[in-house]
């Protein structure tokens, strides 16, 4: 792993234990996220955390009632970057880009919530501004979706369908999918 390296993690907030996402996999991503965290931090390497400020009134992570704060164990330090959006992608609306660019981070590992939403849209977007990417799955869960919302039967894909269907995607075009292991040897 070399300097040129960031850690970019999305989205990682309180606002994703409420019951209205429905369903979810991987229970243990926050935990293999603060693992990569703890090893970047340990190496002194670049870390940026991502932080959702939704616009969409009731949702968990509106600022206005949400549960917006990052989970406990991915907690910003003073002097790690915190960049907020309102969008999927964690570069419409801020200076990520410039920053990594400034840094000279040719290279991310990117991990949070959720896997088919904001991490794939920032996985792509880096991907196709030239960075190269890393997806450790492991570090990153999906969710079934609101089973109320009326336009899928209750049959649907497990978070689990979704959460391999969005890194297949991903994976070979995009990103290098692998283990939070991997990632860490």
């Amino acid at each position: 792993m070399t300097e040129s390296r960031a850690l970019i993690l999305i989205d990682i907030q309180k606002g994703f234990d409420d019951p209205v996402w429905g369903a979810r996999n991987n229970p243990q991503a926050e935990a293999n996220a603060a693992r990569l965290l703890t090893h970047w931090r340990a190496n002194d390497w670049p870390v940026f955390h991502v932080q959702h400020l939704s616009v969409t009134p009731g949702s968990p992570l509106n600022p206005t009632g949400g549960a917006i704060d990052f989970k406990p164990e991915v907690t910003p330090l003073a002097e790690e970057p915190v960049l907020t959006k309102n969008v999927n992608s964690a570069f419409i609306g801020t200076d990520l880009e410039d920053q990594l660019h400034k840094a000279r981070i040719t290279a991310v590992v990117i991990c949070g919530l959720t896997t088919p939403h904001c991490v794939s849209t920032t996985t792509r977007m880096a991907a196709n501004l030239g960075f190269q990417v890393t997806l450790p799955h492991d570090a990153c869960a999906a969710f079934t979706g609101n089973a109320n919302a009326g336009w899928r039967a209750s049959d649907g894909p497990t978070a689990e369908e979704i959460h391999t269907a969005a890194l297949d995607h991903l994976n070979g075009e995009f990103a290098h999918v692998c283990t939070t292991d991997e990632v860490m040897a």
